[in-house]
């Protein structure tokens, strides 16, 4: 573990793309802003570079996992296994989940985990970031993007800006994320919603699901994803969705598609479910190829 900086980790000899460690996992613990503990693993992936390929040698995905989940999680780990087949991942655990400290906030402070990440991701030598988020994650993505920009423009101050700047990602995929916050229109989200609020849904969420999740209500309620998608142009953005996702319907996607403009693209994949579990090897690998393709 680090004692470094919040967001950083004292700055590893290990080169991520030498030949002697390129299929060398490294795992840590990061440093958030507001300085949580953040679980944290680098998987140098299968691509052999070479200066034929420039842009897929520099990238990394960060994978942003759902609520529940967590870095050791074999649904995470089978999306980390196929995404190494495109490039570097880094995964980690949200506040609240697996050997991370902190409590969960549902989307909200989960931001700085992810930010964390990225500036880890670059520290190790990578000069493109697509972070994929998943359910919570996939929100996740969406607004660590609307306010982690290419140009630090969200904060002020030089040191902020390079900060900030350091911490923006070069794609975004968000997958089977919700469009707004407090949906309660279907079964499994009123389910999430007693966890999430209720004393005893919260103890079921620690000892049932392994997630520490915070007792206090949002204040100020953070800016929702469908408010967020506006603000994440220029950077390609790509929003994926289930037609067969029991906790989110298709109105969701399409309002964050639709709010995304000329920028964003969305595919609605037929017979799909819910989050990791429901997405399969063939779409990893169609998103995979999408991120290489993207801003070489």
């Amino acid at each position: 573990m680090s004692n470094g900086p919040a967001g950083h980790v004292a700055r590893s000899t290990v080169r991520p793309h030498s030949e002697t460690t390129r299929r060398t996992p490294l795992r840590t613990f990061l440093h958030t802003d507001d300085g949580v503990t953040i679980d944290s693993v680098y998987d140098p992936g299968e691509v052999v570079y070479d200066s034929s390929r420039p842009s897929a040698g520099d990238l990394v995905f960060v994978v942003a996992h759902g609520f529940t989940g967590d870095a050791d999680r074999p649904h995470v780990r089978r999306v980390v296994a196929a995404l190494t087949r495109h490039g570097a991942v880094v995964t980690f655990s949200f506040r609240g989940h697996g050997a991370s400290g902190g409590r969960s906030t549902v989307g909200d402070r989960e931001v700085l985990d992810l930010a964390a990440a990225v500036r880890w991701a670059r520290e190790l030598g990578h000069a493109r970031v697509a972070t994929v988020g998943f359910s919570m994650g996939g929100s996740v993505v969406l607004r660590h993007a609307a306010l982690h920009r290419p140009d630090g423009s969200e904060r002020e101050g030089r040191e902020g800006r390079e900060r900030r700047a350091g911490a923006h990602s070069d794609a975004v995929v968000s997958v089977s994320a919700p469009a707004r916050w407090y949906y309660r229109g279907t079964a499994p989200m009123r389910k999430l919603h007693w966890l999430v609020t209720r004393p005893e849904g919260r103890l079921v969420g620690r000892y049932g699901f392994r997630t520490r999740i915070h007792h206090r209500e949002w204040s100020p309620v953070p800016l929702s994803p469908v408010e967020a998608v506006p603000r994440i142009a220029p950077t390609p953005l790509l929003i994926v969705h289930g037609d067969r996702d029991g906790y989110f319907p298709l109105d969701h996607p399409r309002m964050l598609a639709e709010a995304a403009g000329d920028h964003g693209e969305l595919w609605l994949e037929p017979g799909m479910g819910h989050a990791e579990h429901a997405v399969g090897d063939a779409l990893l690998a169609r998103i995979g190829g999408w991120a290489v393709a993207q801003g070489g």
